[in-house]
C-alpha cells in the first residue's frame, strides 16, 4: 500500500513508453557498472531524470549505527551529505525502510516526520518527497528518494512505478559491486597468505640445511668411533636426521616449483628400468613392515622425454606412501605399462585408503589425512604435492582412485610426445 495525498498526475501513453525505454536502457548500463561510486551516482541522475525531480538521493542501512546514512546525492552536494544519517525512528525514510513501501509527501514542511536537519545543514528546503525502499532478496538494504517534483506538481504513480524499478536494480547492482569488492579483497589476502607461504618455504628449506649437514656429518663421524653400545643411539640420531632432510628438501622443491626456479634435464629414459629400480630402493622399507611389494611390466622398454631424477622423486612419493599407509601383512604393487600416447605408471596397495570427502585436497600442500592418521603415520603432507609438480611439468597428470578401509590405486600418466592440451586429463579419465 502506498502512502500519499494530493493529486496525483497521469501521463499519456506515448510519455510513459518513452520512459519505459530510458528505464530499459539504464538498466542495461546499471548491469555493466561494476565501480560502486560512479555506479551509485548514475542511479540518482536516472531518478532525478525519471521522476523529473530537483534532487535524489541513495540512504543505506548503517548496521552498526542502526540508522540510514547517505551514501550518494547530487554531484554538487555529495561532500556535505556523505556520512550524513538518518534515524530510522519518527523519520520518513525509516518509515519506507522498516515497513518496506513507498512514501509520497506532496507538502513535506507540513509533515511532521520529515527530519529537517538534514535541510538545515545544506541549506535546502524539501518541498515535496517521493521515498522507496531498496529491496534485494525479501529485504530492505535502504532507501532511493527523490525530492521537489519540477513545476511544484505532485508525484504520481507512474513516478512511484518507475523510481520502485530503479531501486530495486540499484539495489541488485549494489550488492554485486559489494561483493565484487569483497571477492577481489579476498584474492589480496590468498594472494599475500600465499606469499608468506613462499617465503616461509624458501627461508626455512634454507636456513635448516646447514645446521641439518652438521648434525649429519658430525653423527656419521661418531658413529665409526664409539663404543658398540652407544651406535644405536647414534643409527637413532642419523636416522631422524635423514628423515628431517627428506621434508627440508621436499620445502626445496616446492619452493623451487613456485618460484619457476625448478628446470627439467631431459633426456630418453626407459620407465620400466626406472619403476624397477625405484621398487628396488623401498624394497627394504617394505620388508622391515612386513608388506609384499612387487613390480610389473613388460619385457620391452617404454621410453619417454624427461627428468629422470624427477619422475623417480614423484615415483618414489608414491611407493613410499603406498607402504606407509598399508598395514603388516599387506600389498603393494608397482605396474608400468603403455597406454596410447603415454606410459602409465601405477602404484596400488591394499592399505587404509582415503576418505572420500579428501580425495578432492589428497594433492593439496600441507594436506593430510585426518588427525589420528597423521599422529600414527607422520610426513607433512608435502611427498603427494611435490609427485603432482613433478608429473605434471612433465606435461603428464597424475590421479589417484581410492575406498576407505581397502586401499588406493596411484596412477601417473607421462606423453611419449609432447602433449596437446588437455590430452593428459581425458587419457587419464579413459584409462
Amino acid at each position: 500500500m502506498v502512502e500519499m495525498s494530493g493529486e496525483i498526475s497521469g501521463e499519456t501513453l506515448e510519455t510513459r513508453l518513452k520512459r519505459l525505454e530510458r528505464l530499459l536502457e539504464v538498466s542495461r548500463n546499471l548491469s555493466a557498472m561494476l565501480e560502486l561510486e560512479p555506479l551509485l551516482q548514475s542511479i540518482i541522475d536516472v531518478a532525478i531524470e525519471l521522476t523529473s525531480s530537483e534532487e535524489a538521493s541513495i540512504l543505506l542501512y548503517d548496521e552498526e549505527h542502526e540508522s540510514l546514512k547517505f551514501v550518494a546525492a547530487l554531484w554538487e552536494k555529495q561532500e556535505e551529505m556523505r556520512g550524513m544519517r538518518v534515524p530510522i525512528e519518527n523519520s520518513i525514510a525509516g518509515e519506507v525502510f522498516t515497513q518496506c513501501r513507498p512514501v509520497v509527501v506532496p507538502d513535506a514542511q507540513s509533515d511532521p516526520r520529515l527530519y529537517r536537519k538534514v535541510d538545515e545543514e545544506i541549506g535546502y528546503k524539501t518541498a515535496s518527497l517521493l521515498a522507496v525502499p531498496m529491496m534485494f532478496q525479501g529485504k530492505a538494504t535502504g532507501v532511493l528518494s527523490a525530492v521537489n517534483h519540477v513545476n511544484g506538481s505532485h508525484y504520481s504513480n507512474d513516478d512511484i512505478e518507475v523510481l520502485e524499478t530503479l531501486a530495486s536494480q540499484a539495489a541488485i547492482a549494489i550488492h554485486n559491486a559489494d561483493y565484487l569488492k569483497e571477492t577481489k579483497e579476498a584474492f589480496q589476502d590468498l594472494a599475500e597468505l600465499d606469499r608468506m607461504k613462499s617465503d616461509f618455504l624458501a627461508i626455512t628449506s634454507h636456513e635448516l640445511r646447514t645446521p641439518l649437514g652438521l648434525i649429519l656429518g658430525h653423527a656419521t663421524y661418531l658413529s665409526e668411533g664409539v663404543e658398540e653400545g652407544m651406535k644405536p643411539q647414534l643409527d637413532v640420531i642419523v636416522r631422524s636426521a635423514l628423515r628431517l632432510k627428506d621434508i627440508v628438501d621436499d620445502l626445496a622443491k616446492v619452493n623451487n616449483f613456485q618460484s619457476g626456479q625448478s628446470q627439467l634435464r631431459k633426456r630418453m629414459i626407459d620407465l620400466a628400468s626406472l619403476t624397477k629400480k625405484v621398487s628396488m630402493a623401498f624394497q627394504d622399507l617394505a620388508e622391515e613392515k612386513g608388506i609384499d611389494m612387487k613390480c610389473s611390466h613388460p619385457e620391452e622398454a617404454m621410453r619417454v622425454e624427461g627428468d629422470e631424477e624427477k619422475i623417480g622423486l614423484a615415483l618414489g612419493h608414491l611407493v613410499k606412501n603406498a607402504i606407509t599407509f598399508t598395514e603388516k601383512g599387506g600389498h603393494v604393487e608397482v605396474r608400468c605399462e603403455p597406454v596410447p600416447g603415454y606410459v602409465k605408471v601405477m602404484v596400488k596397495d591394499n592399505g587404509i585408503g582415503i576418505p572420500r570427502k579428501d580425495i578432492g585436497r589428497i594433492f593439496e600442500r600441507f594436506f593430510q589425512v585426518e588427525a589420528h592418521m597423521t599422529r600414527k603415520h607422520g610426513g607433512m603432507g608435502l611427498g603427494l604435492s611435490v609427485a603432482q609438480m613433478m608429473v605434471e611439468m612433465h606435461g603428464g597428470r597424475i590421479g589417484v582412485e581410492s575406498v576407505e578401509g581397502k586401499g588406493s590405486i596411484f596412477t601417473m600418466l607421462l606423453p611419449t610426445q609432447p602433449p596437446e592440451l588437455g590430452s593428459a586429463t581425458q587419457a587419464l579419465e579413459e584409462g
